[in-house]
């Protein structure tokens, strides 16, 4: 089973957020769909349309709804989503699954 990472790093807004995930490269992106600037949604898309960071999965968080979050998610190339509220154990498993789906692709 894959391990978490050692290393997390948080931004405050979406543009913040892409600047840091180009930079660091990171294995794993939690975004929150509602964030100022640049939604979680176009941070995902600019993360998928960046040959660089090919590697890098992406886990929406949102509160807007399940079904519109199961919907929309996979559109903007993220691995999985989560709805707000969530357990931290669930979001702990979902960092997990997607990051053994990145490591065997």
């Amino acid at each position: 089973m894959s391990s978490l990472p050692a290393e997390i790093v948080e931004a405050s807004d979406g543009e913040e957020a892409l600047r840091l995930v180009r930079r660091e490269k990171p294995a794993l992106v939690v975004l929150d769909v509602m964030m100022p600037g640049m939604s979680g949604w176009e941070v995902c898309r600019a993360i998928r349309e960046d040959e660089a960071l090919g590697g890098t999965g992406v886990i929406m968080l949102t509160g807007i709804g399940e079904r519109l979050n199961e919907m929309t998610s996979p559109l903007y190339g993220a691995d999985g989503f989560l709805d707000k509220p969530f357990e931290l154990d669930d979001l702990t498993d979902k960092v997990r699954e997607v990051l053994a789906s990145r490591e065997s692709a």
